[in-house]
């Protein structure tokens, strides 16, 4: 497939979605609530924001400046226009930028914050390169999908070995985070819903739409196929593993 092709058809079949991954703002409020309290004078990096859900969450439930990156520049100005519409644009700004490219100032945040999107940089990386942008006391909290404790079925395994060969046991992950000097203040999984109602359900409906949109399209169906295998593999084995919230501070 053309690569601007298949750009092109992936942002179409996902647009219009509620959130660009697993997710709830009823989560995104529970790892909020882990972080001391933030004033005015705080600053919240957000990377990978989508069309931002979370970044919107965060600015009702705080007064803190909130600066939200996103690779994907129609994101962008979505999340822009939303701000206004809602009377926060004084203090929250999405930028068009690369997350594995940043060049804000040393220790000029109080909290970087990833939903879904830590794993495009990869975590390791992400936990000793982010940590120069957090000031002494701050926090880097994101979500990462995770094996939970057994050994998932052959067709599940070799499905994320193809997709995601870096997902780990969440206690290996706690691991690596403590190696990086963090401090673990909280870790939980996303609940059934944050998956279907939020993310699996809305696209489900897109994919059977665009299938119906793009008959014979060889392009547009593999990418129908693969979205649909995804789907499918939560639907079989969502048991295996799931998403989970982590809640750090710099040691």
């Amino acid at each position: 497939m053309v690569p601007d092709r298949a750009r092109s058809l992936f942002f179409e079949l996902y647009s219009g979605l509620p959130r660009q991954g697993p997710g709830s703002a009823e989560s995104t409020r529970r790892a909020l609530s882990c972080v001391p309290v933030l004033t005015p004078e705080s600053r919240i990096l957000d990377l990978g924001c989508g069309t931002g859900a979370q970044t919107l969450v965060l600015a009702r439930y705080t007064p803190a400046k909130i600066y939200a990156i996103d690779t994907y520049e129609p994101y962008v100005i979505d999340l822009n226009i939303q701000a206004t519409e809602l009377g926060v644009a004084d203090r929250v700004a999405a930028f068009h930028g690369d997350m594995r490219k940043l060049t804000f100032e040393t220790e000029s945040f109080d909290l970087v914050w990833s939903e879904g999107a830590i794993y495009n940089v990869g975590v390791n990386t992400a936990l000793k390169d982010w940590r120069r942008f957090l000031r002494s006391d701050g926090h880097l909290v994101f979500t990462e999908v995770c094996w939970k404790g057994r050994d998932a079925p052959d067709e599940c395994r070799l499905f994320w070995q193809n997709e995601y060969p870096e997902i780990r046991h969440t206690e290996v992950l706690l691991d690596e985070i403590e190696k990086c000097d963090y401090i673990v203040v909280d870790h939980f999984p996303l609940m059934a819903s944050d998956w279907w109602d939020e993310y699996y359900g809305p696209l489900q409906s897109n994919v059977d739409v665009f299938r119906r949109r793009y008959v014979g399209d060889r392009d547009a169906e593999r990418l129908c196929d693969l979205c649909q295998c995804e789907i499918d593999i939560w639907l079989k084995y969502s048991e295996y593993y799931d998403y989970e919230f982590f809640v750090t501070c710099v040691g």
